[in-house]
Formats: structure tokens, C-alpha cells, sequence
């Protein structure tokens, strides 16, 4: 079967009453984004949306006709991140039919900076970063591009997720759970019950989600991001339905996997301050990207921003682990060991 299968247009059970629906995403080298379709007492709730494109739009509903059902069925969407590919067609659908949102709180400030089309916490953190050289070319093609869009897509959700939240579904219930890292706001969906776990992109079954770049910066997203993964890990092993990729059978196996990569890529990230290294920028120049550890200057600028986040993230973790120090010098983070 092609590592791709996963993609091909359709909604597959899951689960009782849980279909799977992967959308495109013809932008993205991630190519698609599942959304799942949830049948309740009196309709449907779906988990994620999608992005809001036409040929996304399409594709759900011609994958929920197949199960019976068309958009005015939509009850809820209970989104487990801000990211276009996850929020934006929820909004547009709403707008058409009425269905509620909810996001997790976390998400606030993020999500009213980009309504504002205020980008400029991600400019100030690659200058932090000293990535400066990538900050114009960043502010003149994605943040003008985003900043552009973001009134047509964006719009507060109906319901805010604060904490650990019980969600009444009819014949089930899911539990809310806040999993920052990824995201500030990032949530997941525990259906003990059907023995699922709905991860959106914080558990991904053959790839890491990206850490440490938003448009409102935290602290410590790596450190957020590990203990997350700890508290998934602390729930009894379930099915793992991710948003990008095929279903998995164990969570738990994939959280380990997880945890041991970034303790291998923390130890990697504190080589290259001993080898020289002083910013995260100059740290990511010596580490290699993707599964073919690929040279930072040949990946395109959008991933180069990411490649320098995530950098700063490892970098941050090991300063709190007390293994480097920082310096701070006209906005540039400096790294040491000690």
C-alpha cells in the first residue's frame, strides 16, 4: 500500500460511528488533514474542519453524502488548533449554516493577533533567535500573505476550552484535553469509551509537529510539548486518530517514539553549541532537517522559520535543564555551555 493511501478522498469508519475524512491540502507538503465525523443522537459533531479552499470544501461534502449526511447536519466542531488547515473552513461553514466552534483557550492570543494582522511577535522572535537575515524576506511574502487573509478567515469560536473539559456528545462523551506544545491552545479529544484518541497534530503517527512559532510566542513550547506528551502518555493506550497520516494502533508506542526523538535531537542541538554555535539560527545551520537530514539553506523559507523555532525551543529546554546559559545582546539570544 502507498504511504500515501492515507489521503485518497472518502470516509472511512474508524471507530463505531467515527468516520475518517481526509481533505487536501494542495499548498502543503503535508497533503492532507483527517477530519472526523462523529454521528451523535442528533446529527453530527466533527472534529476539525479543514481549510477553507473550495476543493476542500467539495471533498467533505461529497464524503459526508456518501455517510448520509450534508453540512446542516453539522452540530459542532470541536477543533484542536488555530492552523488554518484545522479551523478556517469551520468558520466558513458556520457562517453558512450555523454549526458552533470551540477552540481551546489557549489559542486567545494568537488567534486576536492574527485577526488584527498583527504578525510581529514572529518577526521579534526570529530576531531573538538571530535569524534577522530572514526577517524581511519572512514580513514581505508569509506574514503580508497571512496578515492579508486573515479577516476572510478568521473569527472568534462560539466556545472557549478552559482546562480539562467533559464533552456531553449524546451517546458519548469525549474529554477535552489541554496538550500546549504545538500550539498554546492545542487540545486533544479522549474517547475512552470507543478506545480513541482524536490527536490532531500533537501526536503524529511518521512526523514531529512544529514547536516554538506563533504568532504569540511562549515561553517554553518544547518543555510545554514534553510534558503534554507525559500526560497523553499517563492515559490508558488507545487508538491513535491523528490529523495527518494513517490511523495507528497504539498511542502510547508513538508517544515514546516521540520523547526519544527529541531527547536524540536535544543532545544533537547541545553539539552544535559546543561546536561553535552561539544563536539558535547558527545552531540550526549545523543540524540536518527531515527524515534526509537535509541542509537548512535548501529548505524554502517557510521551512527555515520553523527549522529556527524549533531550534530555539531545544535550546530553551536545555538552558532549564541548567546544561547551557544565555546571554542577551542588542535583541539576539546568545547560547553557552556551562
Amino acid at each position: 500500500m502507498s504511504k500515501n493511501a492515507w489521503t485518497e478522498p472518502g470516509a472511512f469508519e474508524v471507530a463505531p460511528g467515527v468516520f475518517r475524512i481526509p481533505l487536501p491540502l494542495p499548498t502543503d507538503g503535508l497533503r492532507a488533514v483527517n477530519v472526523y465525523a462523529i454521528r451523535t443522537g442528533d446529527g453530527l459533531v466533527l472534529i476539525d474542519s479543514g481549510w477553507s479552499l473550495d476543493v476542500a470544501r467539495d471533498q467533505l461534502e461529497r464524503a459526508l453524502a456518501s455517510i448520509d449526511h450534508d453540512f446542516a447536519d453539522i452540530s459542532r466542531f470541536l477543533v484542536t488548533h488555530v492552523h488554518r488547515d484545522h479551523y478556517t473552513l469551520a468558520i466558513t461553514l458556520r457562517r453558512l449554516f450555523g454549526a458552533k466552534v470551540a477552540l481551546g483557550l489557549g489559542e486567545q492570543p494568537s488567534l486576536r493577533r492574527i485577526m488584527a494582522g498583527r504578525l510581529d511577535g514572529q518577526a521579534r522572535a526570529l530576531v531573538r533567535w538571530g535569524a534577522g537575515r530572514l526577517v524581511e524576506q519572512w514580513a514581505e511574502s508569509i506574514g503580508r500573505r497571512d496578515a492579508s487573509q486573515a479577516s476572510t478567515v478568521y473569527e472568534e469560536p462560539d466556545e472557549w476550552l478552559d482546562g480539562t473539559v467533559k464533552l456531553d456528545l449524546g451517546d458519548r462523551t469525549l474529554v477535552a484535553l489541554p496538550t500546549p506544545g504545538h500550539t498554546q491552545g492545542h487540545v486533544v479529544f479522549v474517547d475512552e469509551q470507543a478506545g480513541v484518541l482524536f490527536a490532531g497534530d500533537h501526536v503524529l503517527p511518521h512526523i514531529t509537529p512544529s514547536i516554538g512559532f506563533e504568532p504569540e510566542v511562549a515561553r517554553l513550547p518544547l518543555g510545554d510539548y514534553l510534558d503534554s506528551l507525559e500526560l497523553v502518555r499517563s492515559y490508558p493506550d488507545l487508538r491513535l486518530l491523528p490529523a495527518h497520516g494513517p490511523v495507528a494502533p497504539s498511542v502510547h508506542a508513538r508517544v515514546d517514539e516521540l520523547l526519544a526523538h527529541h531527547e536524540e535531537r536535544l543532545a544533537a542541538t547541545l553539539e552544535a553549541v559546543r561546536d561553535g554555535a552561539g544563536t539558535a539560527y547558527e545552531a540550526a545551520l549545523r543540524l540536518g532537517w527531515t527524515r534526509r537530514q537535509r541542509r537548512f539553506d535548501d529548505l524554502d523559507l517557510f521551512n527555515q522559520t520553523l527549522a529556527a523555532g524549533e531550534t530555539a525551543a531545544h535550546l530553551d529546554v536545555l538552558v532549564a535543564r541548567g546544561v547551557l546559559h544565555t546571554s542577551t545582546v542588542d535583541g539576539v539570544v546568545g547560547y553557552s555551555a556551562g
